[in-house]
Order: C-alpha cells, then structure tokens, then sequence
C-alpha cells in the first residue's frame, strides 16, 4: 500500500500577523501539518484541528536542530556524536514524542549530520539552500530502511511534484514556504495526485445487454464534485471492471448531480485504491478511488449510500476471450464510457460497441490480487 504524502506549511519566519494568512489558507485546504513559533501554538488551536509542529513541548511534534536565528543553519560538531541536537531528539524519543529534526543543507557535511539526526527521529525536515536534488536522493536511499518521514522544504508546486517523485518512493512530503495564498492550493492539489497511480484501461467489446427485473442498486454520493470523464470501476467480476461514468453530464430529465455514481447493483465490486469491495460494504466516511476517462486516479470521501429498488440491466462484454459483466440501473441518465472516451448511455448500448474496462488476469480474494483460480460467472 502506497504511504500518503503529506503537506507541511512553514509559518515560523515572522510575525503573528504576517504568518496567519499561510496559517488560514493550510488550515482550508487541507495541509497536514503547520510549522509555528511556540508562541502561537494556542492561537492555531482555536483556528482549527490540525498538526502542529514547534521547538517548545506544546506542539504535536518538537521541532529540534534549528538554529538561534530558527533557520537551522547552527554550526556542525566535527564529531555528531557530541551534538546537543541529536542528544535531545534521544531523550525527547525516550519520553516518547514525536520529534521531528530540522537540517539546512549547506554543504555535504549537512547532509551527512541529517542522515544521522533522522536515525533518531520521526520526521526529517531537510532544506536545500539551492534546491538540488541530489541530496534529498541521498537522504531518501540512507533512510529508507528506517521509520522516519522525510519531508523536502519547497517554495512551490513545480519544487513540490520534484521532490514527491525523487526516486521512486519520493519524499514522505514537503515543507512549503511562500506567501502565494495560490501556490498553497496548487501544492495540496500536487499532494493529492502524487502517488495515485494510473490504472491502464482497455476497450472490450459488448457481447449483450438485457433487461434483467428488478433490484437493489447503489448511488455512491462523494464529497468532490466530478467532471465529464470521470467515475469509478465496477463489476460483477473482480478482474474485470467497467468504467461507470458519474452524473456529471445535464440531462432533459433530471439535473446533472456530479458528486455521484450510480454505481449498479449491490453485489459489485468497486476499484477502492489497490484494492476491491462490494459496493453493499460502502457508508459514509470510506474512501472511494475516482477514475478518468485516461486512468488517472484521485481520492474521494463517501458523503452517502443509497441504496434502492429499481430495475436493472445486465452488460456483457468480452475482453482478450473473457467474458465481463456487471448490472446497473435501467435508466438514460447512467452511462458507461466508449472507446472514444465519451459517455454512452445503457439504454443506448449494443452489441459490438466498445467501452473502456480495467481488465486483469489474476483473481482476486478478499478484494486483493492473487494467483489463484476463481471463477466468476
């Protein structure tokens, strides 16, 4: 499973009044973590709900390695053994908090004390006086055996998608400093896409479409709005899933609901991250995979499930000599998407059209891939 990256807003540079605009607009778009001077540790708490990471006890996570002048640039002991900062992330560790060590990377030498202050903490906050990626590539291959987090300073989203994507792991996330309101939203939007992988779709030919009676289906109603193009994978079949468009389109009958995918039937599985469930398992709160029309993925949070009786219709279509199928609601407004990326609805659908599917060879048990016989039918 792919660790969640994560988005840290430094906020410790100035005053009060100066820092909170960053503060605010971390806080509304979701940041995960926000660097403070201690001072204005309580007044962040009456913002709102959200990590807190400062040199003094209060913070969630103690901040050590910072220099007088807070920019971590303090001179380096010749032997690290006798660093006071590295000796306070032990005994913080001891007293079991959660301790992040802060390291601007002037010099080799600073890379290498970082190396060795991140075997004592929980996260590793590395800055790069020029932004090179060299040594954030170093850090990454040193520590990844270890349990700590290494988060990248950055001054914007193009330093944010580099420093995510370094290596193939990346950093565990970045540390954004600006006073572009804007380039806040833009990092969080980068964090959300990184690590979302791209599900390779495939075009399968519809062999039937027939009016099966009545049942129970699911409306899965998201917290994000959709676009044409997008919506989740579902089927009867765990290896074979089609891409069942949202609602996001007008329509003569009903206006467009675009926070929702009226998924099928409530046996299905649905493509949830690397993993399946039956849509009957999905309550408000679960996260939900969104999918384009190109395979790009982003998450989304279940607002609500309806579930309700209606009549269904069963889709078949063959892919690389195996037969897929799944059963959805027998209405104009739910749609699959075509070859040519467009939505069609079920009520149009023939035999002979294609439509985008994820196929997979391997089975799946307990909503994971495994080689296994299972047979679905």
């Amino acid at each position: 499973m792919k660790k969640e990256k994560t988005v840290w807003i430094k906020a410790d540079s100035g005053a009060w009044e100066e820092n909170k605009p960053r503060i605010t607009t971390g806080l509304e778009s979701g940041a995960d973590c926000i660097i403070l001077n201690t001072e204005d540790v309580h007044k962040v708490r009456e913002l709102g709900n959200i990590r807190i990471a400062a040199p003094g006890q209060e913070a969630d996570i103690i901040i050590v390695g910072k220099g007088s002048e807070g920019d971590g640039t303090k001179k380096l002991p010749s032997d690290f053994s006798h660093s006071d900062d590295i000796s306070r992330a032990q005994h913080l560790a001891k007293d079991g908090k959660t301790v992040a060590g802060y390291v601007v990377i002037k010099n080799k030498k600073y890379e290498e004390f970082a190396a060795e202050l991140g075997k004592t903490c929980d996260y590793l906050i590395v800055i790069g006086t020029d932004w090179k990626v060299i040594p954030l590539e170093n850090l990454i291959a040193g520590l990844q055996k270890l349990d700590v987090e290494i988060i990248a300073g950055v001054r914007s989203a193009q330093e944010a998608k580099l420093a995510l994507e370094t290596l193939e792991h990346g950093s565990d996330g970045v540390l954004l400093d600006t006073d572009d309101l804007s380039e806040i939203k833009k990092v969080i939007a980068v964090r959300d896409r990184s690590g979302m992988e791209k599900i390779p779709l495939a075009k399968a030919s519809v062999t039937k479409v027939k009016q099966v009676g009545m049942g129970d289906r699911v409306c899965v109603d998201t917290a994000s709005l959709m676009v044409p193009g997008e919506g989740m994978l579902i089927g009867s079949q765990s290896n074979g899933l089609f891409l069942v468009h949202s609602e996001s389109e007008e329509s003569p009958y009903v206006a467009a609901r675009p926070f929702r995918v009226n998924a099928g039937a409530v046996h299905a599985y649905i493509r949830v991250g690397e993993k399946t469930r039956y849509l009957s398992e999905l309550t408000s709160g679960d996260d939900v995979l969104i999918v384009d029309r190109e395979g790009e993925t982003r998450p989304a949070v279940v607002g609500r499930v309806k579930i309700e009786r209606r009549p269904l219709m069963l889709v078949e279509a063959e892919i690389e000599g195996t037969r897929i199928k799944t059963l959805l609601q027998n209405a104009e407004t739910i749609k699959l998407v075509g070859s040519d990326g467009k939505p069609v609805p079920v009520t149009s659908l023939k035999e002979g059209d294609e439509v985008l599917v994820y196929f997979e060879a391997a089975a799946r048990h307990f909503g994971i891939k495994i080689d296994e016989t299972i047979i679905e039918k």
